[in-house]
């Protein structure tokens, strides 16, 4: 079967940033098993499947090189942006809802996710989440979401430092696990990176999702609704936020940077 993807950096407006996602825009769904199989051969954090309904929206699938998941952020954000700029997506996750904004990034509505604070577990107080022979970095807030466990550390330094154990990670039977801190520049309200081994991705380097539980995390704690958040991976990428009652809009610039044509079989 030939299929033509698009591959698009999200969460940015710079070629070879942010998080690229795979996107095939289709007449109808593959099996399942194949679209696991091109997430495979793309080896992105997501890659997206778009199949176009009568009433002019779109059902919306997101594969890892390991699984199929519930909710991707840049993959939605990704192929809106293939599509336009806009679009309504049916989801495992409802209804997901993107639109340009005034300033022209894409905003994207979606499932607010508070985090629910829990008791720091012992092997994560101990350091097991972190690699290397040096000090943990102290735990400040540890707290359960939908996917994800998001553990808050004293600063940013400590995020942007923060050398994963990945067994650790893996151990605690999540999607995976968001590390954050507080920003430490003027306009960034919070720093933030991202680890899901248990779903194939060490680091994601922009993970949208996991800003749904960040933005309802740091709105409790500055009094504000309209956050700036970075994710401090290596390839960087930055997410806007704002928080609506049960809902959290989501934006950010995207960039299409390549087409890639499967041949299929020969």
């Amino acid at each position: 079967m030939g299929l033509v993807l698009t591959v698009v950096d999200a969460f940015t407006d710079r070629p070879f940033t942010g998080n690229p996602a795979a996107v095939a825009l289709l007449d109808a769904f593959p099996a399942d098993e194949t679209m696991q199989l091109i997430a495979r051969e793309m080896n992105l954090s997501e890659t997206a499947f778009v199949v176009p309904r009568p009433d002019g929206d779109h059902d919306l699938r997101w594969f890892t090189p390991a699984t199929e998941v519930d909710l991707c952020g840049h993959a939605t954000l990704a192929a809106a942006h293939v599509l336009g700029g806009s679009g309504q997506f049916h989801t495992r996750s409802g209804l997901l809802t993107c639109r340009p904004s005034a300033s022209g990034q894409i905003e994207m509505d979606f499932p607010a996710d508070p985090p629910r604070p829990a008791p720091v577990p012992d092997e994560v107080a101990s350091g097991a989440l972190q690699a290397g022979s040096g000090p943990a970095a102290p735990v400040v807030t540890y707290a359960r979401c939908r996917f994800d466990v998001l553990v808050e550390l004293a600063d940013a330094a400590a995020v942007r430092a923060f050398q994963p154990d990945l067994a650790g990670i893996a151990a605690l039977g999540s999607r995976g696990v968001v590390v954050t801190a507080a920003g430490d520049r003027p306009g960034l309200d919070c720093v933030s990176r991202m680890f899901a081994p248990n779903v194939g991705v060490a680091e994601d380097p922009v993970t949208g999702s996991a800003h749904c539980a960040l933005a309802v995390f740091w709105s409790e704690r500055t009094g504000r609704t309209g956050l700036v958040g970075e994710q401090a991976s290596a390839r960087g990428g930055t997410v806007r936020m704002r928080v609506d009652g049960d809902r959290v809009v989501l934006g950010g610039d995207a960039v299409s940077v390549s087409r890639v044509e499967l041949l299929g079989e020969r």
